[in-house]
């Protein structure tokens, strides 16, 4: 595998651990450095490009499909590239819950839950980060510029709705976002994640060892120089569980997979303990990465109201009270047999998650 020069240059420059390996000129010491930097420049490569997407041509199912009102909405990222999503309106309520895709994934995963919430009551934001779906850029970060294009999302909601109650929900990528964005945004009211993973780099080191079958280190450190040079940022700029524990005592809920094995379930342990005051932990057994919500729609998007529901009471929402459609009582509308039928038909076609990280 070729390497282009301006890796070969990072990885081999002043600063870098291959500066202080001595080169003696023996094949043997040129392929052992060649090896190192193609497999640095391949993670990068794998990590940040975009995946393939068509452009402006929705393809998929949108909010029309559902039979949901909804307004198609942009807003300029940090980088001034433009963002573009959905907005699932009802004018009478002052509460709207982010949706966050995963990894490589696109705003119309979430179009199921996303459904549910809307039936019960709020607003909801979906939109593509930069490098996905219909959004701006050829790059993609694992949660590092995510985090900003939240952030943009957030302004934009401000200016569009001030002073509304704002929930978010995100899968897996999308669930690291939300920690990492909400930890910075205390008007972020409540947090919900699915299948989010604690540390990039150990997400990056696993996923290298499960491909190949070969030690991360030192690959794993040269991306990371790589990654720095070229995009901007480190591993440790995308740490949820460093700062979990800020969102206190906001309302967060922990969802995870029991048999996810793209982010273990270790890592909801470990979100959950370093987390503080108002947080809840949901496990789900027998169900890969992200597919809670396949197990059970209708179960499963009733816990998810009832968590926003109890949140925005408690953070001053009661007399914003989201309607109801239908008019059913709160045991009703949870009820997982009474509703099934229904949220089965709402979520057709859909998906609540992104297939990988």
């Amino acid at each position: 595998m070729g390497l282009p020069d301006v890796w070969r240059r990072e990885v081999t420059g002043a600063g870098s651990p291959l500066a202080l390996v001595p080169l003696t000129g023996t094949g043997l010491a040129s392929l052992t450095i060649g090896a190192l930097m193609a497999s640095a420049g391949y993670i990068v490569q794998q990590l940040t490009d975009a995946p393939p997407r068509q452009r402006r041509l929705q393809v998929g199912l949108t909010p029309w499909e559902l039979g949901i009102p909804f307004e198609e909405v942009c807003f300029p990222a940090e980088d001034g590239s433009t963002l573009r999503g959905w907005l699932l309106t009802r004018p009478e309520s002052a509460r709207v819950i982010v949706g966050l895709h995963g990894y490589r994934g696109r705003r119309s995963d979430l179009l199921g839950v996303a459904a549910a919430l809307w039936r019960g009551g709020y607003q909801v934001l979906l939109f593509d980060c930069r490098g996905h779906g219909d959004s701006d850029g050829q790059r993609v970060t694992l949660g590092y510029a995510e985090t900003r294009d939240f952030h943009a999302a957030l302004a934009w909601l401000r200016r569009r709705l001030p002073g509304a109650w704002i929930g978010v929900l995100g899968y897996s990528m999308g669930g690291a976002v939300a920690l990492l964005g909400a930890a910075g945004a205390p008007d972020v009211r409540a947090v919900a994640t699915d299948c989010a993973f604690c540390r990039q780099e150990e997400l990056i080191r696993a996923e290298w060892q499960r491909r190949l079958h070969l030690p991360a280190t030192p690959v794993v450190e040269l991306a990371e120089q790589l990654l720095l040079r070229l995009h901007g940022f480190r591993y440790r700029d995308v740490d949820p569980l460093a700062v979990v524990g800020r969102l206190a005592p906001r309302p967060l809920l922990l969802i995870h997979s029991a048999a996810d094995t793209v982010v273990p379930v270790g890592d909801a342990y470990r979100l959950y303990e370093a987390a503080g005051e108002g947080k809840e932990l949901w496990i789900i057994d027998g169900v890969p990465h992200c597919c809670g919500y396949f197990a059970d729609r209708a179960g499963y998007c009733a816990r998810l109201l009832a968590f926003f529901d109890r949140a925005a009471s408690l953070s001053g929402g009661v007399d914003d009270a989201p309607p109801r459609r239908g008019g059913g009582t709160e045991e009703t509308r949870r009820d997982t047999a009474a509703t099934d039928s229904g949220e089965r038909r709402g979520s057709a076609g859909t998906a609540a998650a992104d297939a990988a990280a």
